[in-house]
């Protein structure tokens, strides 16, 4: 004030009005906006809360018959499955798998069985002649989930029947192996009393042979024939993937997906070998820093190439959206 004093009466008004005008737009703004700690009005809808939803379940990638992601059964149970189950779809050509899950979280049982079902696509194309068997454990939860061409196999009456009887009373006992069991069978009575067409018999011919060796073979066996696959020309190695793609997967369009993977990792192993020999003759002239990327490099690709083989898959087939639901 001092200040605005020397400097003349006109600066010490034109300081009081801008002090007057501040003062007017805090005392609106105050006004205008509701005093901290007062109760919000009884008439103004009130801020909404969000409740955060359950994370979403992912459906695991059909693999096997039977998926247990829980590790409820004991191997001997899961073998003693995957064998009915692969003697129905080579008898009758229908596909039954079962998957044991903890949770279908947000989703309802019935909501979960279908999504697992479209992603897996069990049973034929052209027939629709898949069954899922899916079980979540926490939730005390159980579903026969039903392809259009097993309706009148399955009907959702017999689904029901076959899960209060068979399967709820051995679950509540804490039985699961048998449960599960006994819902297979009932299943597999009721699958091989429909008439389908006929499977076609992949165990003709030398893939059908050659596939029923590799799907019995160990991973490391698989691991050392897929690296045995690299080391081999390009066309030579394109031709041994589409042989094993469709030996192991009965689908010639999964044979030329071999032939591709066969064919560029073949490359890929090519090129990092011709890296590695020119990287350990630079590195006897005193470079030695780049061998080991090309290791790792082919190291990679084996891994990729003689993991794409083996293992069950759907055939095409879609959900009529039959079955029926259980709780034990």
């Amino acid at each position: 004030m001092a200040v605005l004093a020397a400097a003349g009466p006109r600066a010490l008004r034109i300081w009081r009005a801008w002090l007057a005008v501040l003062i007017l737009v805090a005392a609106s703004l105050g006004l205008g906006s509701p005093a901290v700690g007062a109760p919000a009005d009884a008439g103004s809808p009130s801020p909404a809360v969000v409740a955060p939803s359950a994370s979403r379940v992912e459906v695991p990638a059909l693999r096997q018959r039977v998926t247990d992601q829980t590790s409820t059964l004991p191997a001997s149970a899961r073998d003693a499955l995957d064998r009915k189950l692969a003697a129905l779809e080579r008898d009758k050509g229908a596909q039954l798998a079962v998957l044991i899950i903890d949770s279908t979280g947000d989703d309802t049982i019935e909501q979960y069985a279908t999504r697992a079902f479209d992603a897996w696509r069990l049973g034929r194309g052209n027939v629709d002649d898949g069954i899922l068997l899916l079980v979540a454990k926490s939730d005390r939860a159980l579903r026969i989930e039903v392809g259009y061409g097993l309706e009148g196999a399955v009907p959702d009456v017999l689904a029901a029947r076959i899960i209060r009887e068979q399967i709820t009373p051995r679950f509540q006992q804490g039985d699961y192996a048998r449960g599960i069991q006994a819902g297979v069978d009932a299943l597999d009575l009721l699958v091989r009393g429909e008439p389908l067409p006929p499977p076609v018999a992949r165990s003709a011919g030398f893939t059908g042979v050659l596939g029923s060796l590799l799907g019995h073979l160990p991973f490391e066996v698989l691991a050392i024939l897929g690296l045995f696959i690299l080391a081999l020309p390009p066309w030579v190695a394109a031709c041994a993937g589409a042989v094993l793609g469709y030996a192991l997967m009965g689908s010639w369009i999964l044979g030329l997906l071999g032939a591709g993977i066969g064919f560029l990792a073949s490359l890929a192993f090519a090129d990092a070998r011709k890296r590695e020999a020119s990287s350990s003759r630079i590195s006897r002239g005193g470079w030695s820093g780049s061998s080991g990327g090309s290791g790792r490099s082919g190291g990679g690709w084996s891994s990729r190439g003689s993991g794409g083989f083996g293992g069950f898959g759907g055939g095409g087939g879609r959900s009529g959206g039959g079955g029926a639901s259980g709780r034990w």
